[in-house]
């Protein structure tokens, strides 16, 4: 949408403030309950708490890869295929994912990724494919 809105000294970059009265118009051409049912449509889709396994996957050989090697092999972190890994407790990888390493080039994926995102992680680096 193109904000045709002119900007006077001093607004730029502002976003618009409510009218007088305070009373919510929805942008041209949309009325209120079409609104409200893209996003009630839209709602199930946020809420989907399942992984998105090809996503997790590209997750672990791209972003992870960028340090552990794109074979996870090793590289600028420590090689973290199965073999390498197995003697390692499922719940301590997660912690290991989640909240990083503290002291090392091991980032917190914690704001980026869920619990059972992480979980999900541990899991396939143990198992491999």
């Amino acid at each position: 949408m193109v904000n045709r809105r002119k900007n006077t000294p001093g607004t730029a970059g502002q976003r618009p403030t409510a009218p007088p009265g305070g009373r919510f118009t929805p942008p041209r051409g949309r009325s209120l309950p079409s609104v409200l049912m893209a996003m009630l449509i839209a709602t199930p889709a946020l809420a989907n708490d399942a992984p998105d396994l090809v996503e997790l996957k590209r997750l672990v050989h791209q972003d992870c890869g960028s340090c552990h090697g794109l074979t996870l092999k090793g590289g600028l972190g420590p090689d973290i295929r199965p073999q390498t890994i197995e003697h390692y407790d499922p719940d301590v990888l997660t912690g290991v994912i989640l909240d990083g390493i503290e002291g090392t080039a091991m980032p917190p994926w914690r704001p980026l990724i869920t619990e059972e995102e992480a979980i999900w992680i541990a899991d396939y680096l143990l198992k491999g494919e």
